[in-house]
């Protein structure tokens, strides 16, 4: 299909809570391949559709052993358990700080057809299932962090050569969606 250019901090459909999906269509499926494209490009471990500036609730994965996606996700924790590892963000480049996440949980939604699928994870495939159903919820994971490491990783943010700019594709920076979506 095609790579997308990765929406930055800042930009308002990171933030915004992305529409449940209602159609299981050929544009869902183009969603889901795209997805794919654009995590294998960008070298990350999952990517929720906000970050290439759709509101629909779906993400892929791609860690662990394990690629795959969730449409309209939903995750609970399997026990008390949880992990203090540092996690970054395609959409906030460069910032990775350790984040409090459960350690195991079981997620479920549908595939692109509507059909059920739930599975259990560990490790940074439960991180993934976390962190992107967090991007559904338009929740960065600096929200996840202590306010004293939300202070300092702000400062990074505010910092950092790529804030203020709309995207980034390939490691390059697009100061202008429309000068990224040209590049595809």
């Amino acid at each position: 299909m095609s790579v997308h250019p990765v929406r930055l901090f800042g930009d308002p459909v990171l933030r915004t809570p992305a529409d449940p999906v209602t159609s299981f269509d050929d544009r869902l499926a183009r969603t889901v391949a795209d997805l794919m494209d654009t995590v294998a490009h960008e070298e990350g471990a999952g990517l929720a559709a906000p970050q290439i500036g759709l509101s629909t609730r779906v993400f892929v994965y791609s860690c662990g052993g394990r690629e795959g996606h969730l449409v309209n996700p939903e995750w609970e924790p399997i026990g008390e358990e949880k992990t203090h590892v540092n996690e970054g963000c395609l959409s906030i480049p460069g910032i990775s700080l350790p984040t409090e996440r459960f350690a195991r949980v079981r997620a479920r939604g549908v595939d692109v057809h509507g059909e059920p699928v739930s599975f259990e994870a560990e490790g940074i495939l439960a991180r993934a299932v976390q962190h992107e159903t967090d991007h559904l919820d338009g929740v960065l994971f600096l929200q996840r962090l202590t306010p004293e490491r939300r202070r300092e990783a702000m400062a990074e943010v505010r910092s950092a050569s790529w804030f203020g700019s709309a995207a980034v594709s390939g490691g390059v920076i697009y100061d202008t969606l429309s000068d990224a979506m040209a590049v595809r």
